[in-house]
């Protein structure tokens, strides 16, 4: 069995270390020229199925190094006025575990065979139930199963089901991270609360790993090579719906919207590193009508985009992929057939991603009251 993934996120690079793992062939293409031609180095949060489902996915002897590099994720979720004084709860803290997504993405890479400057253009299925891919500066490429794993603008969403289209809430987040230092531990008590003036909102997070993680996967796992990343604050603004940056920079429209705010809140976002704080919009996509089960299947952000502030994007696409990887496992081994395998899939991951879809949208209004959910 020959897969073909299209897409080189969390989702799409553990399916392919859990196809490889289990002895199936399987190719990514990243439309991006490099691998690390976007920063992706924020951190996020994984909850026990999500983290359970990336290592499952690796090889077990490189679990000891993925336990070295990750924290404990543990909140109050206060609300905060801009002078760090609690006005309000925003429910039960979170839990689980916490990851930075470059460090993760890098370990994932490890070993696969990773195709850039591979922007899909098309696909089609063949006479023999094979379907070919299609790029823009490559050769095709045929392969018995072709999964879109390319993000809300999935370009192979736009041929199997293009009446799934994305929902633009109107809401934009500034997002960006500084070096955790002394300076900022009086803000430890505001790590997973949101501090906000009524306009806009503040998220902060630690990443505080148990060891660095090229030095962990030195000691640990000498075939892997990980970033030379030290502790952070990772931050996130949320602006009104259709908020923009004009003219400024990212940093510059954060703190153009910080007068009279807490002068510890402030450094923190004086003192980012600018070439990692950038502007985002928060869409959504939400599974539409089952199309016919063939050889071509979503993963992730493709079929089921989340909002942030649910927490639990990278969590399904890395359920998926590990769902997708026992199915497909399950037909190589000849306990049922391709098609059979991935109508099993498609058919849990449509339950659970819609929930998924609609949870996160759910907890939107609490950080923007104006946002366009449907």
């Amino acid at each position: 069995m020959r897969v073909s993934v299209v897409g080189a996120g969390l989702g799409g690079l553990a399916l392919a270390q859990g196809l490889r793992g289990a002895g199936i062939e399987a190719d990514v293409f990243e439309r991006d020229p490099g691998i690390g031609a976007r920063f992706q180095g924020y951190r996020l949060v994984l909850d026990p199925t999500g983290f359970q489902a990336v290592r499952d996915c690796l090889p077990t002897r490189w679990h000891p190094l993925l336990d070295e590099i990750v924290m404990d994720a543990s909140a109050e979720q206060v609300v905060l006025d801009p002078r760090l004084n609690e006005i309000g709860r925003l429910g039960a803290g979170r839990t689980g575990i916490v990851v930075d997504r470059q460090v993760l993405r890098h370990l994932l890479l490890t070993g696969l065979t990773v195709h850039t400057d591979a922007a899909l253009t098309g696909y089609d299925v063949l006479a023999n139930g094979t379907v070919r891919a299609r790029f823009a500066r490559r050769d095709p490429v045929t392969a018995d199963l072709l999964v879109g794993a390319d993000g809300v603008t999935s370009t192979v969403r736009g041929t199997l089901a293009p009446g799934t289209t994305p929902i633009d809430t109107g809401v934009r987040f500034v997002i960006g991270r500084t070096p955790l230092t002394d300076e900022f531990a009086g803000l430890s008590t505001a790590y997973g609360s949101k501090i906000t003036d009524g306009s806009v909102s503040l998220l902060l997070g630690a990443m505080r790993f148990r060891t660095p993680p090229r030095r962990a996967a030195e000691q640990l796992a000498p075939d892997v090579a990980l970033p030379d990343i030290g502790d952070y604050v990772r931050w996130a603004m949320i602006l009104p719906p259709n908020g923009s940056l004009g003219d400024l920079t990212a940093q510059d429209a954060v703190l153009s919207r910080m007068d009279g705010w807490h002068p510890e809140l402030r450094a923190l976002i004086e003192q980012a590193d600018p070439d990692n704080s950038t502007l985002l919009s928060i869409r959504a996509v939400k599974p539409g009508e089952r199309w016919a089960s063939g050889p071509v299947t979503l993963l992730g952000d493709a079929i089921h985009a989340t909002s942030p502030t649910g927490g639990n994007g990278a969590n399904t696409a890395l359920r998926d992929a590990d769902l997708l990887r026992r199915c497909l496992t399950g037909a190589g081994e000849g306990r049922e057939g391709l098609l059979g395998a991935v109508d099993d899939y498609e058919r849990q991951m449509f339950e659970y991603g819609a929930e998924a879809v609609r949870s996160s949208l759910e907890k939107l209004p609490a950080f923007a009251p104006e946002a366009k959910l449907s």
